[in-house]
């Protein structure tokens, strides 16, 4: 099944890239949680990140070793690239056992079996899914093992993207497209904001003509009224009313691969204040694409952001943008470079980002995203949508 994903050439590229990551740090073996990480190297799918997994990576296999649910082995073999041997399960009386028994025992086992359990080992200690107890039952169980920190090991291998992947995220904003457009004709006098979030999960899956669509790893963002100066809400029952600001923030997916886009509407017609401010956004916007370039540090590009807003005397603290592609709830940044000041990072041709520079005050926001790739001379928008304050 990967194989219509990715290439095995992709897989064992990205195979080599992460080991000679751990040869720079003297990594013997790297025990990888995040879900993300586990498609991109083993092209391991579903979802089952709410119990222990992992894949496992040492340096003397060619193939990475596959950790999980017994229930799941099944998916594993169906998703990834791995031959038979490196697919290890553990019973289901370790899973959120009253036993006293640990996924992170078995887990002991196999490193123990592929013979790193007095080794440095590298852990993912800051990944969604990887709990504290997991730490210390390894510790526990592998009294003789080096553990490192490990958390971005492989999310630095990730941040330059292929031509796949980078495919898979076209078609992603093509999916997002669809469902801006479903969202904004959605939203009008009297409908309830649950109405346009349906609408917009449709066109989602939906796709397009040619492709489905995947769930995507964050739902759809859709503040509205006083709340639009507060990014991070859903939406609720509540029929929209006319004078509501409505902000958008949906990502189609591909392969688990995203293109986030975000826009902003007004119920009636929209006051001269909210426009004034959403062009300035889109003039900051288009300023930092412009210096987006291989070469210009993350910092630089959110200073062009900064210089425009400046001239008309606003402040924004936040980081205006951030690395991303592969995700699995509850996010698809890659948690890498961020364009925001102290961020040198310096921009590499194929590196994706989400921009999101949004301007949020105490009775309204406004928001306009783009996902862009660094090609050799500038930035490549993904998605294909005005750039502009709607209205129903």
């Amino acid at each position: 099944m990967p194989q219509s994903v990715f290439t095995a050439g992709e897989y064992e590229r990205r195979i080599e890239q992460t080991k000679e990551r751990m040869r720079e740090r003297e990594l013997d073996a790297l025990v990888i949680a995040d879900p993300a990480n586990m498609n991109y190297l083993a092209g391991y799918d579903g979802w089952s990140f709410y119990v222990h997994q992992a894949v496992i990576v040492t340096q003397d296999r060619d193939e990475p070793v596959w950790v999980g649910r017994g229930q799941d082995a099944n998916g594993a073999r169906a998703t990834t690239w791995l031959g038979e041997e490196s697919i290890r399960a553990y019973s289901d009386d370790h899973v959120q056992s009253p036993y006293d028994l640990h996924p992170m025992d078995f887990f002991a086992e196999v490193l123990e079996d592929l013979g790193v359990d007095d080794a440095r080992i590298g852990l993912e200690m800051d990944a969604y899914y990887f709990t504290a107890k997991s730490y210390l039952r390894l510790q526990q169980n592998l009294p003789e093992a080096e553990f490192e920190d490990t958390t971005l090991l492989v999310n630095w291998v990730r941040v330059k993207k292929s031509e796949q992947e980078l495919d898979y995220m076209r078609e992603a904003a093509r999916i997002s497209e669809n469902a801006m457009a479903a969202g904004l004709d959605a939203i009008e006098e009297g409908v309830p904001e649950s109405e346009a979030a349906r609408a917009i999960y449709n066109a989602l899956i939906d796709g397009t003509d040619e492709y489905g669509g995947d769930y995507p790893s964050i739902v759809p963002l859709m503040p509205s009224g006083d709340h639009t100066g507060t990014p991070h809400l859903t939406w609720t029952d509540r029929p929209f009313e006319q004078g509501d600001p409505v902000i958008i923030e949906l990502s189609g997916c591909r392969h688990r691969y995203h293109s986030p886009l975000a826009r902003t509407t007004y119920v009636g017609d929209p006051p001269q204040e909210m426009q004034d401010r959403m062009e300035i956004v889109v003039e900051g916007v288009n300023a930092a694409l412009d210096v987006a370039e291989p070469g210009v540090t993350c910092e630089r590009v959110e200073r062009a952001w900064r210089d425009v807003i400046q001239k008309y005397d606003l402040e924004k603290e936040e980081r205006i943008g951030y690395s991303m592609g592969l995700g699995y709830p509850p996010d698809w940044g890659e948690h890498t470079a961020s364009l925001r000041p102290g961020d040198e990072t310096v921009l590499e041709e194929n590196m994706t980002f989400h921009m999101i520079p949004g301007l949020w005050f105490d009775d309204f926001g406004v928001e306009l995203s783009e996902t862009f790739r660094v090609t050799s001379d500038g930035a490549e928008v993904l998605a294909d949508f005005p750039q502009e304050l709607f209205s129903t």
